[in-house]
């Protein structure tokens, strides 16, 4: 069952969380970063993006960036920048997009349970990356920023979350992105005490975004239970940050394909090629969504065309063979373009459908790209089945929208 605990949250008073709160890490890059930051010494990217702090051009891995993030995580406390709660909490963290709210409840999950697969998740992770934030957590002693998970909904969970936020919120604003972020503390010890009680009675929680933070926050909290002669169980590096929201109330968008030729093939050959495997219908220049499961939207020479999978090509009892990643990556990607590895080839990038399909037409008709292609997005349900049968997604397959904000709450491993 799923263990996690309230703790003592260490966040900005209630005035500075617009100049603290930041996008994640790994959504924008260094020089994005520094813009960002420019003229805000509260900015959390001076802790998650230390190298703005160094010259342009910098390695972000270099040793003295790491000793920086630690340096700045020292002074944002002394100037009371962030300032650690006198006692444990769990925290209520809502989102608004597109006049849509979801709620989430920010925990402390538990090492062994990730260690031991009652966290699931759904993504490769890469070695790299999973170092990076090692070092990241490490040399900090906390979780800078929390993972993004989901799990089965539940009615007491959301009476709780329906309790909470009825009441005035701690932090309430609109992020220059445009998306609402509140956060609530919750005090009350019976409600603490029932939050504790009633994940107990969840099976598993499922990551739905950060797996290399997941892998990253498991880790280092392992390492700290194996280089302690003296561990129990209990101490604080045994749980990492997590906002944990029941699955209704989350959105997959979707993610988007862009090649940047056609294999040598003429587009009336190209489309002639996926006649096998798809009935194709031209759609004419105004943009087309796809429809359904199995249904895709091509943007090729000007015109958007709707192809929809022929019966045979899927297996709807294959938890990934269903999936229309699968289907265009190997019955398009694959056997008529020649990619074979998502993660490496450069003749191919991916849009999230935050960006619109507009921005799909953009990069072609600039001539950066050959053609576009548009999935109908992965459902919860597909996630965690797949999660659930220890099957595991293709790269590029879900995009959450909105990221969660950093910086609202930090988890200290002390």
């Amino acid at each position: 069952m799923a263990k996690v605990k309230p703790f003592r949250g260490i966040r900005p008073p209630k005035q500075m969380v617009t100049q603290v709160a930041s996008r994640p890490y790994d959504v924008l890059n260094s020089e994005e970063a520094r813009a960002e930051a420019e003229g805000n010494e509260k900015s959390l990217y001076h802790i998650i993006k230390p190298e703005i702090d160094f010259a342009p051009g910098t390695d972000e891995h270099h040793p003295d960036v790491y000793k920086k993030a630690v340096e700045n995580f020292k002074a944002f406390q002394t100037n009371g920048w962030l300032v650690q709660d006198n006692k444990e909490h769990y925290y209520i963290y809502a989102q608004t997009m597109n006049g849509r709210t979801q709620y989430g409840i920010v925990v402390a999950a538990n090492v062994a349970d990730y260690m031991e697969g009652r966290i699931k998740k759904h993504e490769l992770t890469r070695r790299d990356k999973e170092e990076d934030r090692m070092k990241h957590v490490r040399i900090n002693n906390a979780n800078i920023e929390p993972v993004f998970f989901a799990f089965p909904d539940n009615e007491p969970l959301e009476e709780i979350i329906r309790k909470v936020t009825a009441g005035e919120p701690e932090y309430d604003f609109v992020a220059p992105d445009g998306f609402g972020h509140h956060f609530w503390v919750i005090d009350d010890n019976d409600t603490i005490a029932a939050i504790t009680a009633e994940f107990d009675k969840i099976p598993y929680l499922y990551i739905a975004d950060g797996h290399h933070r997941s892998a990253a926050a498991a880790l280092v909290g392992n390492e700290k239970a194996l280089a302690n002669p003296a561990h129990k169980g209990d101490e604080e590096y045994n749980y990492f940050l997590a906002v944990a929201f029941p699955a209704s109330h989350l959105n997959i968008i979707d993610y988007n394909r862009v090649v940047k030729d056609l294999n040598g093939l003429s587009s009336d050959e190209f489309l002639k090629r996926l006649e096998k495997d798809f009935v194709v219908e031209l759609k004419g220049t105004e943009i087309y969504a796809p429809a359904d499961l199995h249904n895709f939207a091509l943007y090729l020479g000007g015109n958007w065309y709707s192809l929809i999978a022929r019966e045979g090509t899927y297996d709807d009892k294959d938890p990934i063979g269903v999936l229309d990643v699968t289907i265009s990556s190997d019955l398009i990607l694959r056997d008529i373009i020649g990619i074979t590895d998502l993660r490496s080839d450069k003749r191919i990038d991916f849009v999230g459908g935050i960006r619109g399909l507009g921005e799909l037409k953009r990069r072609v008709d600039s001539g950066e790209m050959a053609f576009a292609l548009a999935l109908y997005p992965v459902s919860m349900e597909q996630l965690m089945n797949i999660a659930d049968t220890g099957n595991i997604m293709p790269p590029k397959t879900t995009w959450f929208e909105p990221k969660l904000r950093s910086g609202l709450v930090i988890h200290s491993l002390e």
